[in-house]
């Protein structure tokens, strides 16, 4: 009963079988249907060679003696096609000798055996190329298994968890990416960096679940404005984001600062721990350059770090730019430089 289960559990095979001889190949492919595969019949060498081709079969069974091209040159052709794969090759003569057991192997075949071949022997070879087929296919489930955890876990480590956004590990690489890009087309390169103001004194208020869905929000904020497919929003950490902007200059740059503090006014997320505004804001500093060869990560990083310094001590709820000497406050009031 056992062996009755295991061998229902065996894949069926898609089986070529190459014998010139009509009768011969017939009896033989009755035989292997009955078995319940699947065969594909070719009378000549070159015909075995488009079937392996176009219908990738899980066995080859092959006779030696045909005309024209014999098996064994079959065999070298089709060890020669497969495009890294293995397909196991059975040949079937009714040649004995040592040596054409060695030309076979020598070939490309795999096993080697003596017409008339009996149906008990015939189905014992298909059993342990079933068996093959079966160990194969979980080689390959385990193989895509495996590559696809691979690609979940690069993702997760270039990802952060909370917001979905990429982190600072794939910021930093994007931005590397993006100055030498910059740098190559002679193009502005605009950098963001921006906190949320008064961020504990949300999580005191509130609790710190309030905050990481204040996080959230403010993480799909920052990524609807990035409208265009090159600009990114990252979290850079804690309740500080990263936004690069590419092809922006620095009138662009106080645009999309001046749209940012707009739409947090107009979302008025309630933060009852803030000093400048009843809803959450943002202080942001930004540097904008065309970047040549001295241009670098670290330094974009400073420059904007210091501007989002220089907004905090202006009173927050405000983006700062050193390049422009002004911030949005400035702007928004229609102050005079």
């Amino acid at each position: 009963m056992s062996e009755l289960l295991q061998a229902s559990s065996l894949p069926a095979l898609r089986i070529l079988v190459v014998d010139d001889q009509a009768t011969a190949r017939r009896i033989l492919a009755a035989q292997l249907q009955a078995a319940g595969h699947l065969v594909l019949e070719a009378d000549t060498g070159d015909r075995a060679l488009t079937l392996f081709q176009t219908e990738s079969p899980d066995l080859v069974l092959l006779d030696v003696e045909m005309p024209g091209h014999d098996g064994y040159w079959v065999a070298s052709q089709l060890r020669a096609s497969e495009a890294g794969g293995w397909t196991p090759i059975i040949f079937l003569s009714s040649r004995d000798t040592d040596q054409d057991l060695w030309q076979g192997i020598e070939s490309g075949g795999d096993d080697y055996l003596i017409k008339p071949v009996s149906a008990t022997v015939l189905q014992a070879k298909l059993r342990a190329m079933q068996r093959l087929r079966r160990m194969q296919m979980r080689l390959i489930q385990l193989s895509d298994d495996l590559r696809l955890a691979n690609e979940q876990l690069t993702r997760l480590s270039h990802e952060d968890a909370l917001t979905g956004l990429p982190n600072r590990r794939a910021f930093d690489a994007r931005l590397q990416e993006e100055i030498l890009a910059a740098q190559r087309d002679k193009q502005s390169l605009t950098l963001v960096l921006c906190d949320i103001d008064y961020f504990k004194g949300f999580n005191d208020k509130l609790g710190h679940v309030e905050g990481d869905i204040c996080l959230q929000r403010i993480a799909r904020l920052l990524q609807e404005t990035c409208r265009r497919p090159r600009d990114c929003a990252a979290r850079y950490g804690g309740e500080e984001f990263a936004l690069i902007l590419p092809g922006t200059p620095r009138s662009g740059a106080m645009t999309f600062a001046r749209a940012v503090l707009r739409t947090l006014a107009l979302t008025a997320i309630q933060h009852p721990g803030s000093a400048v505004a009843d809803h959450v804001t943002l202080s942001g500093g930004i540097t904008t350059c065309i970047p040549d060869p001295a241009t670098t990560v670290e330094g974009l990083l400073r420059r904007a770090d210091d501007a989002l310094y220089t907004a905090k001590s202006r009173g927050r709820n405000c983006f700062f730019s050193f390049e422009m000497q002004m911030d949005t406050h400035e702007q928004r009031s229609g102050a005079k430089p």
